[in-house]
């Protein structure tokens, strides 16, 4: 009888490869999740710090280093952090080192309403709560504002925030009890009334152009009032 050398190879090596993988998964599985691997995206002004976020990876009371990866429940943790009122999402996963890494990206304030509990409103026109560890330098917001409706002064942050002129100059938005905007500027005594926000780009248009010509003419500072509220014009009150 001819001995088929070949399929006894085939046989030899598939066996060898069943082998090497069973006894690699048992060996990962047993892999220790080593410390936490903190990363940062996109905004560097941490407001919440990584020790911050390494306590917030615990679970059950439970550390999440020193423990064999297959007993993490990754989905637990980032759910974790997500719930985190300074964190817009995280995704947490380890490689097959054992090594756990964590990507967090903080929410992005645009504007800080102040009262009694002051907070952010973030680029999704979310709250943000204030961080102890950064401050961020953005328009103030003040008068008639409740945290269940910020839909007004969300859309005229987010205005300020894509436009380069209201972005180097507001530093504060008003609401009335109307519901009505006022802007304060930089460096000017006088009171921008923008009144209802519809017509907003054109009304930011005639703001930009009577700014431009009451610079040139040097009389910014004789103005109170600049009520730009009826669309087409800008009505000037004198101080």
């Amino acid at each position: 009888m001819k001995i088929n050398w070949n399929y006894i190879k085939m046989i030899v090596l598939l066996i060898l490869v069943v082998f090497l993988y069973a006894f690699s998964s048992a060996r990962n599985s047993k892999r220790l999740v080593s410390q936490p691997n903190i990363q940062f995206i996109g905004n560097k002004n941490l407001f919440i710090t990584q020790e911050a976020v390494s306590k917030l990876l615990i679970q059950n009371q439970q550390g999440v280093t020193n423990v064999p990866k297959e007993t993490l429940d990754l989905n637990g943790l980032e759910s974790t952090l997500n719930k985190n009122p300074i964190i817009e999402f995280a995704e947490v996963y380890v490689n097959v080192e054992g090594k756990l890494t964590a990507k967090v990206k903080q929410k992005t304030p645009i504007a800080r309403v102040l009262g009694n509990n002051s907070y952010y409103i973030d680029s999704n026109g979310g709250v943000m709560p204030l961080s102890k560890n950064y401050t961020e330098r953005v328009p103030f917001v003040t008068g008639f504002v409740k945290k269940s409706n910020l839909d007004i002064v969300y859309k005229v942050a987010d205005y300020v925030l894509k436009d380069e002129f209201l972005k180097q100059n507001v530093i504060e938005i008003h609401q009335n009890k109307n519901n009505s905007i006022d802007l304060k500027l930089r460096q000017t005594k006088f009171v921008v009334h923008l009144g209802q926000i519809k017509q907003l780009e054109k009304k930011i248009s005639n703001l930009k152009a009577f700014y431009i010509k009451a610079t040139k003419d040097k009389v910014l500072d004789k103005y109170s009032k600049v009520n730009l509220q009826f669309g087409n014009q800008v009505v000037c009150t004198k101080a």
